[in-house]
């Protein structure tokens, strides 16, 4: 049989023990240790870390599971494994992505409850003792998966509007190449989990994507930060919000922002939030964020607007005065966290690349 032929493979025996120590002390770490060795500066959500870890540890033990298997190969058994790599997966990868977005906490019970017909079929395919049932399985593993990425889309897109709409610098924040990549990644996990042909090819691109889900997940982890303040939605106040704020101060916004946020410079502070923002001029967020509706752009907009404003005015003050300055550092005494974003954010507004701008700006 195949799987017995590929156990005779020394190399890929390795391979595949060594792929399933990773998973484990991936696991391992993202479950024991509480802060970063990749970024050491940031402070990942601790949900993800353990989803993450969660994940992973499935993973070691699918390895442990299909090994077994492999020694002992039976319908029954195949049918056994494959229950139990639904039953270990689909949740976990479902906590992993939904952790990752950090606007409000959504749970993961429904997914466990869209998996009872799976598991139901599975039940129902190990005590008949046959495979009759594994494609209309199949067919239903794929579709949930379907509608929870359907689901993740929209919800990472509403995530990035959140994000802009909230904080200021969006570095160690923002999700979507990540989701992307791991979508991509997982949709050939789960299709080849759901796949009755074992063949040697199959199992060695799969510990391939075991390698690169586990990497990913790691730096994903160690590089996401943890928003520690209120993430309720903004969309609607709270009766606090509402009981807080006198009726007079939505129509002064405007000129509190000119006052305390441009005048006052407050646009130069780092990871500036709309809740500070909004503590400082003495309204709520919920206001605040509604007064940006109003005028077209973001929060992120807005503030990154006054940063770049403050940029080309240092660099005609430092040409005027024959001061021999650099773009990285202007970018961070105008309140840029780095330069990548400056320059996406210059770009964006400008409609110009820094350096074409800078060219011309001396001519």
């Amino acid at each position: 049989m195949e799987e017995q032929a590929i156990l005779k493979d020394v190399f890929f025996v390795t391979f595949y023990g060594g792929v399933t120590m990773l998973n484990l002390v991936l696991a391992l770490y993202l479950l024991r240790r509480r802060g970063n060795a990749i970024v050491p500066e940031v402070t990942s959500p601790v949900r993800l870390r353990r989803w993450a870890g969660a994940f992973l540890m499935a993973c070691a033990l699918s390895h442990v599971f299909w090994l077994l298997y492999a020694c002992h190969p039976s319908q029954t058994a195949y049918l056994i494994v494959c229950g139990l790599d639904l039953l270990l997966f689909l949740p976990t990868i479902a906590g992993v992505l939904l952790s990752m977005l950090q606007d409000r906490h959504r749970p993961v019970w429904p997914v466990l409850v869209a998996l009872v017909p799976a598991v139901v079929l599975s039940v129902l395919c190990i005590i008949r003792g046959g495979d009759e049932l594994f494609v209309p399985l199949s067919i239903y593993v794929y579709v949930l998966y379907a509608l929870f990425l359907l689901y993740m889309f929209f919800a990472v897109r509403r995530y990035g509007r959140w994000l802009r709409d909230n904080y200021s610098d969006l570095e160690h924040k923002e999700i979507w190449q990540s989701f992307l990549i791991l979508a991509v990644f997982l949709l050939f996990f789960i299709m080849y989990s759901s796949t009755t042909e074992q063949n040697r090819v199959l199992v060695f691109l799969l510990q391939i994507d075991c390698i690169l889900i586990a990497c990913l997940l790691l730096w994903r982890v160690e590089t996401l930060q943890q928003l520690c303040e209120n993430t309720a939605s903004v969309e609607e106040p709270t009766d606090d919000e509402k009981a807080s704020v006198p009726p007079a101060i939505p129509a002064s916004i405007g000129p509190l922002l000119k006052k305390q946020c441009e005048d006052g410079q407050l646009y130069l502070q780092h990871d500036l939030t709309l809740a500070h923002l909004a503590q400082v001029i003495g309204t709520n967020r919920y206001y605040l964020s509604q007064h940006f509706a109003q005028q077209g752009i973001t929060y992120n907009a807005y503030i990154n607007g006054l940063r770049i404003r403050h940029f080309i005015r240092l660099y005609h003050e430092a040409v005027a005065s024959q001061r021999i300055v650099t773009a990285q550092q202007l970018a961070f005494e105008s309140g840029f966290h780095s330069y990548s974003t400056f320059s996406a954010a210059f770009k964006q507004n400008m409609g110009t690349t820094v350096t074409a701008w800078m060219h011309s700006a001396t001519e």
